[in-house]
């Protein structure tokens, strides 16, 4: 990652740059903290392989904002960080390369976590992320771009991958493994776009990528704040919001297991808020969509590791084939506990009524 000049960051502060450093661990964008004389905001290129359409992002994420500051003030828990105008008034900077650049707020006194340690983690992880959907539930989805057509459409990933599979590398024993899950998968690929298309699930706003680091809990209070990584906003079902939600949280990353015990705590505390807006339909298709995520993000990963790892960030070249299988596993992990993850929907769906 090479680090942006300071007079880039002069694009969107007329303040002494003090420093310039990497921030976080995504895969899609690099994203650095730039401290000023006086403030702190975040400075992102924006990857334009992954999203062709920047203006489109922004422009989600200015509709976003405004819909969610015209709520009453006692009803909104959460900040969404603003976006910050380059000095000639523009939501983003292209630069001599063709790159895109925004400037975010920096939200202070703020964490983010890698691995839920507590349970009050997951009981906030799962307010915050249900408490989002609610503030968005009534949001116009017409009027926001879809920045990633096919994102979550898991049937669009599987045409993808139909189209590769049979050209490239030579595959390993655990290649030939992930091609096994997959084929053993196929008949649950399409369960939810046909509810979606029959009409039985509705399409609403929703992040598109709430994995456990993407969650800002404040320091003193160990309370979630905020939500960031917004680029992914755009209409869409939220049961592959919550579903990726659980997965990211959920995943013993040791034993590639489906930790049942959090999967209960953020369940019943994303129900709560959502029961204001669930239909019967909606909560039908919660365990199809936890088992499905897993499933998706594995077969992306598979994909990529056929094509030669073009999309997400490797840190070596097998990186994609061992994300893909260990995506698997946690699949074959939550369908063994299938009856047990229903009956705890059942039960929560009983609390959030109560």
């Amino acid at each position: 990652m090479i680090l942006p000049a300071e007079q880039l960051c002069n694009q969107f502060s007329n303040e002494k740059i003090n420093s310039i450093s990497p921030l976080g661990n995504g895969l899609i964008n690099d994203t650095f903290l730039v401290t000023t004389e006086s403030t702190a905001f975040i400075l992102q290129r924006i990857n334009t392989q992954v999203f062709p359409e920047p203006a489109q992002i922004m422009q989600n994420l200015s509709l976003l904002t405004q819909h969610i500051r015209q709520k009453n003030s006692r009803e909104l828990k959460l900040i969404i960080p603003a976006c910050l105008k380059t000095n000639d008034q523009q939501s983003y900077y292209l630069d001599s390369n063709n790159n895109y650049w925004r400037a975010l707020e920096f939200v202070e006194n703020t964490i983010s976590q890698e691995q839920i340690t507590q349970q009050k983690q997951a009981q906030q992880v799962g307010f915050a992320l249900g408490h989002f959907h609610r503030l968005c539930s009534d949001a116009a989805c017409d009027l926001f771009h879809d920045t990633l057509p096919g994102f979550h459409i898991t049937p669009h990933y599987f045409e993808q991958y139909q189209s590769i599979k049979k050209h490239g590398i030579e595959l390993s024993n655990k290649a030939l493994q992930c091609r096994s899950f997959i084929a053993a998968f196929e008949a649950k690929i399409n369960s939810l776009e046909e509810a979606k298309n029959k009409g039985l699930l509705l399409q609403r706003i929703t992040h598109g990528d709430p994995k456990l680091n993407n969650f800002l809990f404040d320091k003193d209070s160990e309370e979630i704040v905020s939500l960031i990584d917004l680029d992914t906003v755009k209409p869409g079902l939220v049961h592959y919001d919550i579903a990726d939600c659980l997965r990211s949280c959920c995943h013993n990353t040791q034993t590639n297991s489906f930790d049942l015990k959090l999967c209960e705590i953020i369940l019943t505390s994303y129900l709560k808020q959502t029961a204001v807006f669930f239909t019967e339909h909606d909560y039908d298709f919660l365990y199809p969509a936890i088992e499905l995520i897993p499933f998706e993000l594995g077969l992306r990963f598979f994909s990529d590791y056929l094509q030669g790892n073009k999309y997400f960030k490797i840190d070596y070249t097998e990186h994609n084939l061992d994300r893909a299988w260990a995506q698997f596993q946690l699949c074959e992990s939550i369908s063994q506990q299938e009856q047990a993850i229903r009956l705890l929907i059942n039960q929560s769906i009983i609390f959030s009524s109560g």
